[in-house]
């Protein structure tokens, strides 16, 4: 027995050796291990040149673990290698652990790697769950033993890891979430920053700051199960709030970065450089935008079937100054503000009348609401209900459909596209009978930035973010230059237009929107079914659009857009303009304002003026 036993484990022996040689033989190059292939880096500045976001990788300059504060280091270790220095890379004891753990639990619950085969996976390693790459882990894992100091092993660690958010090293991500060097972290701050290992996008504190807490509190509490903290200390750790850093609080900024990302790789190609790129956004409007849709789409809303929504806000001139593409980037990153097309509604009905107007008609002409049919299909109103003669200004306050309609076969159908198109519309509008309603797909940012010539004195506004692109050594690589400024609007067609939206304010069903500082004007636009609802609308120069809806395209609870995105809408203007002047905009003779504003329409006799008269002298006047 003693004989077969010996000759047996030498066998083993032998194999197990020639295993090991042929593992050492297919083993990683570690003699860069101190060197770090630094990739470049992307910086998006807001227009006041507060940071908005970091695309790339972003390093710092390493550091020692003895420069770190003790609670740092405690919690690094207590979650993530309660027995770092006194194993010799491979931890028998967790690892049995784990494994009866993991039985119990009939899955995985709990891994059984430590720190140093942690750092010999991200140092060389891939993320492929086999065999033999858990071998060469191991074998990793006893040559950093051999190798550096527990010390040297801890400071190559943090400084290599990754935490989330293009942040590699501890000190990048203190800088990135703290905007401070993780010398100075707190003990709350080190808990949140230990807590990232575990999964650093899901726990980044800029994606879900209420995620990231409760993963600190976790690392707080094992802290103290460790005897590394006292429960006193705990307590006063959850006593002091931890402040991320302000720029990168705003998560929903991203879908404004990821729609800018494309523009970027296409203008700069492949530059080995670290970059800063100046954009149009304001991240006080941004949070303001985030507020406004959060606040409106709370859980009563979502039980109505109001699950998303969107916002974007430009100035006069296209440049985009918030985007929101929805109520959580963390959750979803597709952007309802550049990405979802859909139905836009009434909200389509504004470029229907300024067809009419600039065929020589007034916002005091008058048709009939009564039933129409063109062919099988007969459009109704939202109350079912048809109200006689009426003006056009009254017709577009009430979002009369029938009179749209017949607006349409009268000024044609082709005419109306055009005059969308030279506002903004990139999109194909066919020629239907519903195309007056609004059934011809758009994106929110389309429909948004069409709406801005009503505002800006008639002149096309494309959206645009980018303002300069350059080196973070200063080289310009690339700068707008401001475009002509194109008229799309006449002088009458501007302001009577002015005059019909501001009375869907007023008076019809943009009322909810209505600011009380200043003078608004803007449409609603709800879909078949409440599939959609929508507003746009502007005032002092600023110009928004939100829409609100479902992803599946499932059927709201009675959501027209009068209602939540008139809210959205409202509460997100009333921000943005506190002590912004009032600005007026351009409207005809006062005497047509009045009129235009007045609770009753004039009669057909005024509607229709013949040449002499009053009304008659004042638009051939505007004409002129």
């Amino acid at each position: 027995m003693i004989y077969w036993g010996m000759v047996t484990g030498l066998w083993l022996g032998l194999i197990g050796g020639a295993g090991l040689l042929l593992l050492a033989s297919d083993l990683p190059d570690t003699s860069s291990l101190w060197e770090v292939e630094r990739q470049p880096s992307i910086t998006y500045v807001d227009i006041n040149g507060n940071q908005i976001a970091v695309r790339g990788a972003a390093y710092a300059p390493p550091v020692h673990v003895d420069e770190l504060p003790p609670h740092l280091i405690d919690a690094v270790l207590s979650i993530e290698d309660k027995r770092f220095y006194y194993h010799f890379g491979v931890d028998p004891i967790g690892l049995t652990r784990a494994i009866v753990a993991n039985f119990r639990k009939g899955g995985v619950v709990q891994g059984g790697s430590t720190l140093t085969q942690q750092l010999a996976k991200n140092l060389f390693l891939t993320n492929e769950r086999t065999y033999k790459r858990k071998a060469k882990e191991v074998l990793l894992a006893f040559w950093l033993e051999s190798r550096f100091s527990k010390k040297e092993i801890l400071s190559l660690y943090l400084n290599r890891v990754y935490f989330g958010r293009g942040a590699w090293g501890v000190e990048a991500a203190s800088q990135r979430y703290f905007a401070k060097p993780a010398t100075d972290l707190s003990l709350g701050e080190a808990a949140m920053i230990a807590g990232l290992l575990k999964a650093p996008n899901r726990y980044s504190p800029t994606a879900d700051l209420a995620r990231a807490e409760r993963r600190a509190t976790v690392v707080l509490d094992v802290m103290v199960k460790t005897k590394k903290i006292s429960v006193a200390m705990r307590e006063d750790a959850f006593a002091r709030p931890v402040h991320v850093r302000r720029s990168q609080a705003s998560p929903a900024a991203l879908y404004f970065v990821d729609w800018l990302a494309p523009q970027v790789r296409e203008l700069t190609g492949d530059v080995d450089a670290d970059l800063l790129i100046e954009t149009t956004l304001d991240l006080d409007n941004q949070r303001a935008a985030e507020r406004a849709v959060l606040n409106v789409l709370d859980h009563k809303a979502r039980e109505r079937g109001a699950n998303q929504g969107a916002l974007v806000a430009l100035d006069s001139d296209g440049a985009v100054r918030a985007m929101a593409g929805g109520v959580s980037y963390a959750r979803s990153q597709f952007n309802r503000a550049v990405q979802a097309r859909r139905q836009p509604g009434s909200a389509f009905k504004p470029f229907v009348y300024l067809a009419a107007i600039e065929a020589g008609l007034s916002p005091w002409t008058i048709r009939e609401d009564a039933p129409v049919r063109i062919g099988d299909w007969q459009p109704q109103n939202y109350s079912g209900k048809y109200a006689g003669d009426m003006s056009f200004v009254t017709a577009l306050a009430k979002s009369i459909n029938t009179v749209a309609v017949i607006v349409a076969n009268e000024v044609g159908r082709d005419r109306i596209a055009g005059a969308a198109h030279r506002l903004g519309f990139e999109s194909h509008i066919g020629l239907t009978r519903s195309m007056p309603l609004g059934s011809n797909e758009t994106s929110l940012i389309e429909l948004t930035s069409a709406y801005a010539p009503f505002a800006n004195g008639g002149t096309l506004a494309r959206p645009f973010g980018l303002t300069r692109i350059s080196t973070r050594q200063g080289d310009i690589l690339w700068e707008r230059e401001a475009p002509v400024r194109k008229q799309v609007l006449t002088a009458r067609a501007y302001a009577l237009m002015n005059v019909m939206l501001q009375r869907v304010m007023s008076d019809g069903t943009g009322r909810r929107a209505r600011l009380s500082d200043r003078p608004s004007a803007g449409k609603t636009g709800t879909t078949n079914d409440f599939r959609d609802a929508w507003f746009a609308g502007y005032a002092s120069g600023h110009i928004a659009g939100v829409w609100v809806g479902d992803d599946k395209n499932r059927a709201m609870q009675k959501i027209t857009g009068g209602t939540l995105p008139a809210q959205i809408w409202h509460n997100y203007m009333a921000e943005v303009l506190r002590g912004v002047p009032v600005m007026e905009p351009v409207t005809p003779n006062p005497a047509i304002a009045m009129l235009a504003l007045a609770p009753k329409p004039p009669t057909r006799a005024e509607a229709n003026p013949q040449p002499g008269d009053p009304l008659g002298d004042l638009l051939g006047t505007l004409e002129e």
